[in-house]
């Protein structure tokens, strides 16, 4: 990726945005901390041919369709649109969020009207391209919506894709986002970058379920204000010599805010899975209630999970929890179902569904809920068919 193709004339009236991401320490590297674990420098140094993002007549379907960064469908009367995004925010921790602007200043935007359901189908379709587009999401005052996300490739090879959504949940409203994505075979990589402000008395759930092998990497930073309220699940299936995970940073701002995050980890192969999770309460968020859990089953003696749960506390008024678990499955369990005939093989299989149904359970929509069984259960007995 070379980061030369931004010109001075795509960062004249950037300043702001380029001093933040010097003041990050510029390009991402092991060395910084949010990219520790993962293989940003070697994603980064390949070349990408870049693409032209000339916007399309928008045709009416079911659901809005993103093609390699451009839209090409959306449903009849949803406001589907171009423009300058101007409240980027100057807190965000990740750099390539920086980049990702300066790349996209013409953000996508989709303002959900009412109390709606819709679904974003991301689709790429280039090889060794970089796939760089922003994302603003809008809901209403006092009305809840759903957005269903999955991802859709051709036959590609070693693309990159950065993208990533500015999210402004409005207050005493609620948005719901579930996001399933498979990878395998080297496809794609990819860096989501996402930054969600969560109002007064507005409710945020973020459930991602992230299948298979490849190199992905999403990065949240959602701020709460008083009485706001995020309830984040994430369930990690991978194998191979997969590297993807989850970097987050909750800001409890306001007073009253709550926060749970919630992730599931299942490493097969020579996999790498990453948790690396910060909650931050802040001296303006009196009685904040806070609570963050991990836990991690290993199946394979090369696989490794790296689990960083943390809290960052400054006043005493306040509960807050959080833990972390890896391991193997419990013997005593496989024991048990064999001693009621089932084999060592299908024993393991069933304790490690079990394991992500769990979290899969908590999706209220039946149909993508069943999406998501049949996604992770193909990957998972595909790879474990012994």
């Amino acid at each position: 990726m070379r980061l030369a193709n931004i010109t001075q004339e795509s960062i004249d009236g950037y300043e702001k945005i380029v001093d933040r991401f010097k003041a990050l320490g510029g390009v991402p590297s092991k060395k910084n901390e949010e990219y520790r674990y993962f293989d940003i420098e070697s994603i980064l140094k390949k070349e990408y041919k870049t693409l032209k993002y000339d916007p399309t007549l928008i045709q009416e379907s079911e659901k809005i369709t993103i093609v390699d960064g451009v839209v090409t469908t959306a449903p009849h009367g949803m406001r589907v649109y171009y423009k300058n995004f101007e409240n980027i925010s100057m807190e965000q921790f990740d750099p390539l969020y920086y980049v990702g602007h300066i790349l996209s200043p013409r953000a996508i935007h989709i303002e959900l009207d009412g109390d709606t359901e819709v679904e974003i189908e991301h689709q790429f379709t280039k090889s060794n391209a970089l796939i760089n587009y922003r994302i603003v999401l809008l809901n209403q005052v006092n009305r809840h919506a759903s957005v269903y996300e999955r991802f859709v490739t051709n036959d590609i090879q070693d693309t990159l894709v950065l993208y990533g959504y500015d999210m402004q949940i409005a207050k005493d409203s609620s948005l719901r986002v579930v996001k399933i994505q498979t990878m395998q075979n080297n496809q794609y990589s990819m860096i989501a970058s996402h930054n969600i402000n969560v109002e007064k008395n507005a409710t945020a759930l973020l459930k991602s379920f992230d299948l298979g092998g490849d190199q992905s990497l999403q990065l949240l930073k959602v701020t709460l204000d008083e009485y706001a309220h995020i309830d984040a699940g994430h369930l990690l299936y991978l194998n191979s010599t997969a590297k993807r995970g989850t970097i987050s940073q909750i800001v409890h701002r306001g007073r009253d805010s709550t926060s749970k995050q919630n992730a599931k980890n299942i490493l097969d192969g020579e996999a790498r899975g990453i948790f690396d999770a910060l909650i931050r309460v802040e001296e303006s968020a009196k009685f904040t209630k806070a609570e963050q859990n991990s836990k991690s089953i290993i199946l394979h003696d090369n696989a490794y999970m790296a689990s960083k749960p943390q809290l960052e506390i400054y006043i005493d008024e306040l509960e807050a929890s959080h833990g972390a678990t890896t391991g193997q499955l419990d013997p005593k369990q496989l024991f048990y179902l064999q001693s009621r005939g089932v084999n060592l093989v299908e024993a393991r299989k069933m304790l490690v569904v079990a394991f992500a149904n769990s979290l899969i359970e908590e999706i209220r929509d039946g149909r993508i809920k069943e999406q998501i069984q049949e996604a992770f259960e193909e990957l998972f007995y595909t790879t474990n068919k012994e």
